[in-house]
């Protein structure tokens, strides 16, 4: 062969070599298409989006989108991604990549035949502290469950619209624009998926109104990696069972549904000192027997809690002679059934706090040292307008204290329940000091809850979070007293995402609403809150009926605690055993019974108690006035209506 020849070949080897490399160009650029699989399930896979920079979940047909999770916030999210490759190589149920430089995303996928549900787990790690991780779910077309409480509570919760924030409980009555009593990293989607955040990871969420929700480890030198679980099903409603028997291993415990039967009356007397709270309950109890209105729990705040306990720890240690009206005040106090609360915070001004400080038990308080081996300094907080210390729950012997000091309570009232109140909140974020793991996050609540049930199965805590297993009532938080989804409207919301989360034994806000220390002067408020609470584990009242100064709302009041004690109490107990063996909840949406109908999603003022009573309360203002409620039974649905002597 000639030197020509030669040549021509070389020519031709150049010219298909450079086609080639254009065409391989081509294909990934431009003829590629937008997405490629990344993972195959049996049924699902995990599909990249490279134009959104979302990762989306769909059936192997692609005829259903489970979820989109955009990921573009890390990285350059101008600079399209044409393809990622798998580092993992040839396992086929795990993907690794590396991000940018940015960060390091490991998702491994885990298929269980016999539930017919496949789970992904995500875990980014950032390379250096200056990573920002965020991973936003998409709400378009999925309604969304779960979460955390919130002032204006939505079902679904897709209308929310939440600043990106720590993920912990806070009191809405200081921070209305924070995560309020219940909270859990579990979100729901009606699309049959659903979302588990690992418990360890420092975590952020917010909410963008319709539009996405987004997880957020924020970047620090401690480079927190963001890790969650993804799960899809057949629909949101077997996805939901079978998330509470695979990540909830603990056995449930029942608390003490004697307290179902008897109606709470809290008791808000203005007054200074302990005697006056005795002659005020007194009268209070008088008129409750006066009415008819059955035997029930007097519910005392705080303040007259303390006032009962100091008048009667002077009455026993006093060296000089009681007053004759106190000798027969604790004796009338012990007859009656009452509740007390307290809570975990001590007044800086008290002599129990100073007599700690002289005898070096400050560490029963959240403290910080002056330095690393240096004295404890309790951590100052407020609590209800004072200056105060938090309990230590994490030292033994400061629990030990806060428990002998109730059990001192409970014999000396004789009182029965008690609610534990002021676990939210946390004085070392207050005061941005650095947070000891113990208590970081939402752990002081956990916490607790676990010495709330060692008190016993009838206490009552106002915060709840991963202790649905505990044998406790929470108490719901406070409503306005209006029509608004604040106030009434937010009530049937409000016992959806309760019972989602586990917490089907709850305590609702007082009927016409608590937020107000002041009584409810709407009538028909008060009537329509009282219905719909009457198909409630308990019914609460803080406005007394008489106050309206008509029969009517006594007679009705008088029904519905009677129709609460004969019906609807049977019927918690009934499915309380459900709630304890397959973790169905008491309180039911209404795509429990239809959840391939999308009409049921977004149903927001109806319930369902169990599979067998649906209960669809009025709750427009002048709306049907003496109409009430529905009872489903087996398939039919029967109309129930409220006349001005009871109910027909």
């Amino acid at each position: 062969m000639n030197e020509t020849w030669k040549g021509a070949i070389a020519c031709l080897g150049v010219a298909i070599f450079f086609v080639m490399t254009i065409g391989i160009i081509y294909w990934q650029v431009v003829d590629q298409p937008n997405k490629n699989w990344i993972l195959r399930g049996s049924f699902s896979g995990l599909i990249w989006e490279r134009r959104t920079h979302s990762l989306v979940i769909q059936t192997l047909a692609e005829d259903k989108t489970f979820v989109e999770i955009d990921v573009g916030n890390v990285g350059n999210s101008d600079i399209e991604v044409p393809f990622v490759r798998n580092l993992c190589w040839f396992n086929k149920t795990e993907f690794c990549y590396t991000w940018d430089s940015m960060a390091d995303v490991k998702i491994a996928l885990e298929s269980d035949d016999t539930s017919e549900t496949e789970c992904y787990s995500i875990t980014w790690t950032p390379l250096h502290c200056l990573v920002d991780l965020k991973d936003c779910f998409s709400m378009v077309n999925v309604s969304w469950y779960g979460g955390g409480s919130m002032r204006t509570q939505g079902w679904p919760i897709n209308s929310a619209n939440v600043s990106m924030q720590p993920f912990t409980i806070s009191d809405l009555r200081d921070n209305p624009n924070g995560y309020g009593s219940v909270l859990e990293r579990y979100f729901l989607g009606s699309s049959g998926v659903a979302v588990l955040v690992d418990p360890e990871v420092p975590l952020q969420v917010g909410f963008d109104s319709r539009s996405q929700f987004c997880l957020r480890s924020a970047p620090g030198m401690e480079r927190q990696p963001l890790r969650y679980t993804v799960c899809v099903g057949r629909d949101l409603k077997a996805i939901h069972q079978e998330m509470g028997r695979q990540f909830h291993s603990n056995k449930r415990t029942l608390p003490n549904l004697d307290i179902l039967w008897l109606p709470f009356w809290r008791f808000l007397a203005k007054v200074d000192s302990g005697v006056k709270v005795e002659r005020e309950l007194r009268t209070f109890s008088n008129r409750l027997r006066r009415h008819q209105l059955g035997e029930g729990v007097i519910s005392l705040n705080e303040h007259s809690t303390s006032l009962l306990s100091d008048m009667d720890h002077e009455y026993i240690s006093s060296r000089r002679r009681p007053w004759k009206r106190q000798t027969k005040a604790l004796p009338m106090v012990k007859l009656l059934n009452i509740s007390i609360t307290l809570s975990p915070y001590l007044s800086v001004e008290s002599s129990q706090f100073k007599a700690s400080l002289q005898d070096g038990t400050e560490s029963y308080w959240l403290s910080v040292p002056t330095a690393p081996h240096g004295h404890l300094v309790p951590v100052l907080t407020q609590w209800k307008g004072h200056f105060c210390v938090k309990l230590n729950i994490t030292n033994l012997a400061a629990v030990n204290w806060f428990l002998d000091k109730v059990g001192g309570l409970q014999a000396r009232l004789g009182m029965e329940y008690l609610t534990l109140e002021g676990g939210e909140g946390n004085p070392f974020e207050e005061q941005t000091l650095r947070l000891p793991k113990a208590v970081a996050g939402d752990r002081y609540i956990g916490l607790l809850a676990g010495m709330a049930a060692r008190i016993g199965d009838s206490a009552v805590v106002t915060a709840g979070t991963r202790s649905s297993d505990v044998p406790l009532f929470i108490r719901m938080a406070a409503l306005r007293g209006d029509w608004t989804y604040s106030g009434l409207k937010g009530i049937i919301p409000s016992i959806l995402h309760h019972s989602l989360l586990g917490y089907s034994f709850f305590i609702p806000d007082a009927a016409g609403g608590s937020l107000s220390s002041e009584f409810v002067t709407d009538e028909e408020l008060f009537i329509r809150w009282l219905e719909i609470i009457s198909f409630l584990p308990v019914i609460t009242f803080q406005t007394p009926p008489w106050v309206c100064g008509e029969d009517r709302v006594l007679n009705l009041t008088r029904f519905y605690i009677s129709k609460h004690q004969d019906f609807v109490v049977p019927l918690i107990v009934k499915y309380a055993s459900e709630w304890q063996a397959d973790r169905s909840p008491i309180y039911r949406p209404l795509w429990w019974i239809s959840p391939n109908d999308p009409v049921t999603y977004t149903i927001d003022d109806e319930f369902l108690i169990g599979d067998e009573v649906l209960v669809a309360p009025v709750t427009e203002k002048g709306h049907l006035m003496w109409g009430s409620s529905f009872y489903y039974v087996g398939n039919l649905i029967l109309p129930v209506f409220c006349s001005k002597e009871g109910m027909s």
